[in-house]
């Protein structure tokens, strides 16, 4: 038969060195201190140019009937369309986009200073705060603060700079000639629907003409 084992005494837990734990809700896991300092110069100048010659034709014959409930009714949807289309396009379109960029951004850095935020680590002083030594035998300074201490300090200064120029020329010609008829008959007795779409189209298309487009960028950049 095993004895119970027996409890330490506080005099006995004094001389093991324990140290009590501090409340949880005053212990801190992650300490994220982040210090973000931009400084941004964008320049995107945009020349563009378009030009086009456009012929549409889009006639449009439609012809509905219909019987709903309706008891020996008849319904009767007809569209005759003729359609004779002539398209003729001389000419040229041009489109000539001419960019003439000077962009300066050799500014001086907006973000003011020089102390990089760093830790005194025992070299040269990076202007931080130096660190004192920590007793290996205090287990109180282990608990006391964070378990893990982040800082970070970000300084950027950005120079962007995107000059766009674009041109764009078409020349078109477009016809669409539509005929519908549509008759319909819902829950009707004896009764008759009757659609008819005939349709005629002569289309004649002709383009005697140059689509151009130029682009011509000059950009001077200096970051």
């Amino acid at each position: 038969m095993v004895d119970d084992p027996t409890p330490l005494t506080d005099e006995e837990l004094a001389l093991e060195g324990g140290t009590a734990l501090p409340d949880k809700e005053v212990i801190s896991l992650l300490d994220l201190n982040a210090d973000l300092d931009l400084g941004l110069d964008a320049a995107a100048p945009i020349d563009l140019a378009v030009a086009a010659n456009a012929n549409v034709a889009a006639p449009i014959d439609a012809a509905v009937g219909a019987n709903v409930l309706s008891v020996g009714s008849q319904a009767q949807a007809m569209a005759d369309q003729g359609v004779i289309i002539d398209q003729g396009i001389t000419g040229e379109a041009v489109a000539h986009g001419q960019q003439d960029s000077t962009i300066d951004q050799a500014g001086e850095p907006t973000t003011g200073g020089t102390d990089t935020g760093g830790t005194d680590t025992g070299g040269t002083d990076t202007g931080g705060t130096p660190i004192e030594p920590t007793d290996p035998s205090d287990t109180g300074s282990v608990l006391d603060g964070d378990l893990l201490d982040v800082d970070v300090d970000l300084a950027a200064d950005l120079d962007l700079a995107a000059p766009v120029a674009g041109a764009v020329a078409a020349n078109a010609n477009v016809a669409a000639p539509i005929d519908a008829a549509v008759a319909a008959n819902v829950a009707s007795v004896d009764s008759d629907a009757v659609a008819i779409a005939q349709q005629d189209a002569i289309i004649t298309q002709d383009i005697d003409a140059d689509a151009s487009a130029t682009t011509e960028q000059t950009s001077d950049i200096q970051q």
